[in-house]
């Protein structure tokens, strides 16, 4: 196993070995493997947008067996999907790649201000399915906060328990918390602190801009001169607040984006910031295969440093 995978490891030393080995699987497949550095597809927009904004564009991805093929070819090191979409394949792709079961989700159907996602999987459903990790969305900010910490909490306690490995999609949203606010460096931090203490294995939050969106806190920000004008920079604090750095952090693709460069650019500031790596959903699925293809090869050696 090599050392970096070795070092990260040693970071979950409270964990038991299934879980320790479960997160090793996810660290050594795909392209990136043994780097320590992720690059996941994660498919969950058919529930959480629906499926015409999610897959018209690329009619092949209404297909669940699409995004499976779509993560191997590509070389990802992790496929992320609900309860239905991993049923509906695993049958024929089981063992060739690792998967993290969503357990619960949100539609747009009534898209209050405060959000609370219904629990639509299980870690029994994980199992069955030869999963290697669980994902839980939590909404800091949301009026419905402390009801998703509690939700999450027992999530990961019965996934450590089992030998699982616990994802969490940390994302500020809420009646308390501005558009702006929902990205801000201080609250992309804080929401990967959150994320961490509940007991997460893996953090996954937003780029941060450079907004402070908290009047306290930007006090403190000014205060102690901490550095956040480059993207780099506000990565690099992310991962900081989560322990230190001894927590796996990656960062989402969100919306598609017209501007290839402008993802490529922003992939560099995660990997010169200290990230992990991405989990990249519709900018990946929502191209042709060969165009996604192309684009993750990109991505990925961008992560091994093989280009700049």
């Amino acid at each position: 196993m090599e050392a970096r995978v070795r070092e990260i490891l040693s970071w979950y030393s409270s964990d038991n070995p299934g879980t320790r080995t479960n997160l090793a699987r996810l660290l050594t497949h795909g392209r990136l493997a043994g780097t320590g550095r992720l690059v996941i597809l994660p498919v969950d927009q058919g529930f959480e947008h629906g499926p015409a904004r999610s897959f018209a564009v690329n009619p092949p991805g209404y297909d669940p067996a699409y995004h499976f093929r779509l993560a191997l070819e590509a070389g990802c090191n992790a496929y992320a999907a609900p309860l239905g979409f991993i049923e509906a394949a695993v049958s024929e792709f089981a063992g060739e790649i690792p998967l993290i079961l969503k357990i619960n989700n949100h539609d747009v159907l009534n898209d209050e201000k405060d959000p609370l996602s219904a629990v639509t999987g299980s870690v029994k459903d994980a199992l069955r399915l030869g999963c290697v990790a669980v994902g839980f969305t939590i909404y800091p900010g949301s009026a419905n906060a402390q009801a998703m910490y509690q939700q999450c909490r027992e999530m990961i306690a019965e996934a450590k328990a089992n030998g699982l490995v616990a994802v969490v999609w940390s994302y500020p949203r809420g009646s308390s918390i501005s558009k702006e606010g929902e990205t801000a460096i201080d609250v992309v931090a804080y929401a990967a602190q959150i994320a961490a203490q509940l007991g997460a294995h893996v953090i996954k939050v937003k780029p941060p801009t450079q907004h402070i969106e908290l009047p306290d806190a930007k006090k403190v920000y000014e205060k102690t001169g901490v550095p956040i004008s480059t993207l780099a920079e506000r990565v690099r604090h992310v991962v900081q607040s989560a322990f230190d750095g001894r927590r796996v952090v990656i960062f989402s693709g969100g919306a598609t984006k017209e501007n290839d460069e402008a993802i490529f650019d922003e992939c560099r500031a995660i990997r010169d910031g200290g990230g992990f790596g991405s989990i990249i959903g519709r900018n990946s699925f929502q191209r042709q295969k060969p165009r996604a293809l192309e684009f993750l090869s990109t991505v990925m050696k961008i992560y091994s440093g093989e280009m700049k």
